[in-house]
Parts: structure tokens; C-alpha cells; sequence
């Protein structure tokens, strides 16, 4: 620590001093961390939620437009691309939006169908969340980084096979 004389008497006499203690493994991640922000251009690449963060809206509605076709018939659902907005995060950023574009699945049936359709999703091999929204299980894209391992996984939604 660097600072005046009486300042430093009383951090070090304060009982938080030993519970704010940065340790080794805190030091090593923030060795990590701040050498990847040391070479900005690879930033993107090597951090994940950077990368999903920045992806051009016409990356992920293209996805969609993909995606889309896949879901329907299996699930008896109508599948619309929609428009929606992502956070970044409830607790960082709880205001700020980013546009994206997602899946609105609409099962064939009563509300029950919707959060039954969820349930699905959530007990899925690696779980998918959604919401649900206006009648349908909205699926925001933005987050999906593995594309052909969602799709890998669609064959557990349209039997009973999910557990």
C-alpha cells in the first residue's frame, strides 16, 4: 500500500483488512485478465462474453433464420423470428440493452404447453433458457456461440427422451 502515514495506521487497524486480503489465486486471475486486456486486438477472441456481447445483430438474426425451420414441425409449435433486446447483465449493466434478434416458439395448446416446452429446454444435455413472452418461449440468440451443438441436441426435444 502507498499512502500517508495516518492512512495506512487505519486501514491496517481495521478487522476488514484481513477479510478484503488479496490472496495469491486473486492475484493470479487478475494476472490473467489484465493480460488479455494487454493486446486489445485479440480481446474479443479470447474472452467469450466480449465476443458474444459485440456480434453484429445481422450475425445473430442470419442464425435465426437458420434455426428457425429445425424447431417447429418436432415440437407442434409455430417458430417466428423475432426482435428483442439482450442485457449484459442484471447486475453490471441492468439498464443498458444490446439489440438482438430470437427464436418466439408457440406450442399448439393451452399456457401449460409454453412452461412444459420450457421445462424441456431446461433438462436438455446442456440446458437451454428461455422466456416466456406474449404467449411464446423467446429464445435470445445473442448468447449462442455453439450453433451446431444446439442443433445436435434438438433430436431430445421431439420424442420423450429428455429426462
Amino acid at each position: 500500500m502507498v499512502g500517508r502515514a495516518d492512512c495506512i495506521e487505519r486501514i491496517r487497524r481495521n478487522p476488514m483488512k484481513r477479510a478484503l486480503r488479496v490472496d495469491k489465486m486473486t492475484i493470479a486471475a487478475l494476472h490473467t485478465v489484465l493480460g488479455f486486456y494487454g493486446d486489445p486486438d485479440s480481446l474479443v477472441e479470447r474472452v467469450p462474453a466480449l465476443r458474444l456481447l459485440g456480434r453484429p445483430l445481422s450475425d445473430v438474426q442470419a442464425q435465426a433464420q437458420r434455426l428457425a425451420p429445425l424447431l417447429g414441425d418436432d415440437l407442434d409449435a409455430t417458430v417466428d423470428v423475432v426482435d428483442c433486446q439482450s442485457q449484459a447483465g442484471s447486475g453490471s449493466l441492468p439498464d443498458s440493452e444490446i439489440p438482438s434478434a430470437g427464436l418466439a416458439i408457440r406450442p399448439r395448446g393451452s399456457k401449460r404447453a409454453i412452461k412444459a416446452l420450457a421445462a424441456r429446454f431446461r433438462r436438455l444435455p446442456v440446458p437451454v433458457i428461455g422466456r416466456v413472452q406474449d404467449g411464446a418461449l423467446v429464445l435470445d440468440l445473442r448468447g449462442l456461440d455453439d450453433e451446431a451443438g444446439f442443433i445436435a441436441q434438438l433430436d431430445h426435444l421431439a420424442g420423450d427422451d429428455v429426462p
